[in-house]
């Protein structure tokens, strides 16, 4: 099987466009399949593309480019990581959002129908949902983005399914929670710049990069008065890809699927978890909320574990952080070793 893994920044953000693009290439590199990268390196590092993948450097506004990789390389199902990710910065800068989330996949699409590219497993997120009206949250819940970045998640998705529609594609969104952790070998892990995840964030505190990390509210509808998430180890999100292209490979319907442990910790108890991992104070300091962060996000994923037959084994918090903090403290600069 012959799978393309198209990216504008890898490894990509870890929040949403699916962590972690190496941890997926990886894997499936491992499983014996031919595996293409596409991406432009804008953000990313050459060096973190696993041996045994093929590279072409371009970009996903590039129709051109898109359409001789289709015609070089017989693709079976393309996985799509290539989004801007940065809640933040979505509701000050939104245009940037919708010019490379949704022009970008819009040009995807024409080479993809074009070259009868027919399959493709796309990166979504939590934040399609908004302010969740019930806890755990289903598929079929109410989609109300707070921010222009789940607003553009959303209309991908959107987009794919008129497509589908239209041109006889299949596609599967993966709404992700909050991807996290890093490879159990420790050579594969995140390295964002700036850094903008929670996790990582905190461990800059350890590794000297920081002297304190900041909590961005605490005046939260939750216990603590900080927001809830729930966190996902990146290798069990990159079993749920794989498990995501079988299905559609063997003539799976369009579908929508939460990927989640289904337990949510707060920002405080994080930290905590942090501490207690890293054997490291971790100073930590409030400030205001930041603008689009709804209080509480926890997956169902009960539909990707019967659909799909996903299982996830790394739902430990501390697993997941020791996990970061063995490829942080031996990584301090990433990828970059100057």
């Amino acid at each position: 099987m012959k799978i393309l893994f198209l990216t504008d920044n890898f490894p990509p953000e870890v929040n949403a466009p699916a962590t972690r693009t190496y941890e997926h290439c990886h894997e499936w590199v491992k499983a014996g399949n031919e595996v293409i990268v596409a991406d432009n390196l804008v953000t990313g590092y050459r060096k973190a593309i696993p041996e045994g993948a093929k590279f072409y450097e371009g970009d996903l506004h590039d129709f051109g480019f898109l359409d001789h990789l289709f015609q070089q390389e017989q693709i079976d199902a393309v996985i799509h990581f290539a989004a801007y990710s940065l809640v933040g910065e979505s509701v000050t800068n939104p245009l940037k959002y919708y010019d490379n989330n949704l022009c970008g996949t819009k040009i995807l699409l024409d080479a993809m129908v074009k070259n009868n590219v027919d399959k493709i497993v796309f990166s979504s997120t939590a934040a399609t949902y908004g302010e969740p009206k019930n806890i755990p949250i289903l598929e079929s819940d109410r989609t109300c983005p707070t921010n222009p970045y789940g607003e553009t998640k959303l209309a991908m998705e959107k987009m794919f399914k008129w497509t589908a529609n239209a041109h006889g594609m299949r596609f599967v969104s993966l709404r992700y929670f909050n991807a996290c952790g890093a490879d159990a070998s420790g050579t594969i892990g995140e390295a964002h710049n700036p850094e903008s995840h929670l996790i990582p964030l905190i461990l800059q505190v350890p590794n000297g990069k920081r002297e304190t990390i900041c909590i961005y509210g605490t005046d939260y509808d939750t216990p603590d008065g900080t927001c809830i998430r729930d966190y996902i180890h990146v290798t069990d999100l990159a079993q749920a890809h794989i498990l995501a292209v079988q299905y559609l490979m063997n003539d799976g319907e369009s579908d929508i699927f939460n990927l989640g442990n289904g337990v949510g910790y707060s920002v405080r108890e994080v930290i905590e978890t942090a501490r207690k991992v890293t054997g490291h104070p971790i100073p930590a300091t409030e400030t205001p909320r930041r603008a689009g962060d709804p209080a509480r996000l926890v997956a169902s994923s009960e539909k990707a574990k019967s659909v799909l037959g996903w299982s996830p084994v790394h739902d430990s918090l501390e697993e997941i952080i020791q996990s970061a903090w063995n490829w942080h403290k031996n990584h301090p600069n990433g990828y970059d070793e100057t």
